[in-house]
């Protein structure tokens, strides 16, 4: 199968091209630039594999949780080739693609959600396939729901929040943690292939982005709050 994947979700830009197993990626750390990368990007990918647009089978994308501009913008530009082509859309928890990054059969996935929060996803991996654990999740590092047991392996700049505070709170259940992990489109690829593969596709207009929550920033009362 073939699949274009977008990953905006955080300061990452990423753009994946996935041909029957084999991954193609462009990624760079381009803190608001996503806009002008993403879709350049993936026409340099399809003119590098000689493929046309028509030629896609699935349009993939991380629906979040991230950065509300970053989520937004992943959908849009996904919908809009999707709508075009009249081809599926396979929406990715970004958590999830972050979490392939993790090794072992317990991962934890977490991104820095700003406002001294974190973005947070537990996920099994049985060697083949990743399986959510647990609700996603969006709290504070020292409020935030932990999962039980031990040998937890993670992910992601959530493990930087207040000085590593998350991992601080997991203590000897969490084995390593990657603090400058962050999400890409080539994992965003290769989840969407099996959710494909699945008949896990959905139409265009039916998918929406993944915040966690409502609020962009602290109000003066809530930063008067976290200061005192």
């Amino acid at each position: 199968m073939k699949l274009l994947a977008f990953e905006t979700a955080t300061e990452a830009c990423s753009v994946a091209l996935y041909i029957d197993g084999a991954v193609r990626e462009r990624f760079a750390i381009a803190p608001r630039r996503h806009a002008e990368l993403a879709l350049p990007w993936a026409e340099a990918l399809l003119a590098e594999a000689g493929l046309a647009r028509a030629q896609l089978d699935a349009i993939a994308l991380g629906r979040g949780p991230g950065a509300f501009t970053g989520v937004r913008l992943a959908v849009a530009i996904a919908q809009g080739i999707a709508l075009g082509l009249d081809r599926p859309l396979l929406p990715v928890s970004t958590l999830a693609a972050l979490a392939l990054q993790a090794e072992g059969p317990r991962r934890l996935a977490a991104i820095d959600a700003r406002m001294g929060e974190v973005y947070l996803g537990a996920f099994g991996w049985d060697g083949q396939a990743l399986q959510p654990l647990a609700p996603e999740q969006v709290a504070a590092p020292d409020a935030v729901a932990l999962p039980g047991g031990a040998g937890w392996q993670g992910a992601g700049t959530g493990f930087a929040v207040a000085g590593g505070a998350l991992g601080a709170r997991m203590g000897t259940r969490l084995h390593t943690a990657d603090a400058a992990a962050l999400p890409h489109a080539a994992d965003v690829a290769r989840l969407a292939a099996a959710a494909f593969a699945r008949g896990e596709g959905l139409p265009p207009e039916r998918v929406e982005p993944a915040y966690l929550r409502n609020d962009v920033a602290l109000t003066l009362a809530q930063q008067q709050a976290r200061r005192g």
